[in-house]
């Protein structure tokens, strides 16, 4: 069977309007995103990092040119299919973690499975924070914990409903080196496990961690580099 790209972008242009001026984030962007493989994209504030994350997340549409994901043309979806297609093929962790404040971290984990209709929630949210470190503060809320508490289960709900591919956006930039180290542990341990993980980050160590590495600069790739098979 032939190997197809996960995600595809195919001439993608994304022009945002500020006031009376029109800003290009994105030009004429095509690239291809294997299965298995951890990509971290690098490139200087404004260069269209963001913008590239939340096209292939669905949450942004692209001005011009086609964003498929595991063979699904994003702009075929309406924005209730795409909303079910999220809950199911991508999880997204975020750098100021947007858990719920009046959630427990055990119920933030548990809510996409709740909204997939998953019987087993509550046992596959407490076996995540496990798996992430964090048993033990189940029970306390967003603001009980520390940032690289909230970023991990941030992570753990990202992971809840096994998705094939995961997005991070600057994930340990508002981490200490410490917590950010744990953090990038828990990524690397979801992609030996199978998960395809595409990552925006500043921090060079952090991107050195990838297999590759797509540079952005004014909105176009300038390199991609393949750092390790």
């Amino acid at each position: 069977m032939l190997l197809t790209p996960l995600v595809q972008l195919q001439e993608v242009t994304k022009v945002y309007r500020d006031g009376q001026r029109e800003v290009t984030a994105l030009h004429n962007v095509t690239l291809e995103i294997w299965p298995g493989e951890w990509v971290a994209i690098v490139g200087p504030s404004g260069c269209g990092k963001s913008t590239l994350l939340n096209l292939v997340a669905g949450l942004d549409r692209p001005t011009s040119g086609r964003v498929l994901v595991d063979g699904i043309d994003l702009a075929t979806l309406d924005e209730e299919a795409l909303a079910r297609w999220r809950r199911t093929h991508v999880g997204f962790v975020f750098q100021f973690f947007q858990l719920l404040p009046t959630l427990t971290a055990l119920e933030n984990v548990q809510l996409p499975l709740i909204l997939a209709g998953s019987a087993q929630a509550r046992q596959r949210a407490a076996e995540l924070l496990q798996r992430v470190g964090l048993a033990q503060a189940a029970h306390r809320f967003p603001s009980e914990l520390s940032g690289g508490e909230q970023q991990r289960v941030a992570i753990a709900r990202a992971l809840a409903n096994q998705p094939r591919l995961l997005l991070a956006d600057e994930p340990t930039g508002n981490l200490d080196s410490a917590s950010g180290a744990a953090v990038l542990e828990l990524f690397a341990q979801a992609w030996q496990d199978g998960t395809t993980l595409l990552l925006v980050t500043h921090d060079l160590t952090v991107a050195q961690r990838a297999q590759r590495l797509i540079e952005l600069r004014d909105g176009i790739v300038v390199a991609d580099t393949l750092l390790r098979r």
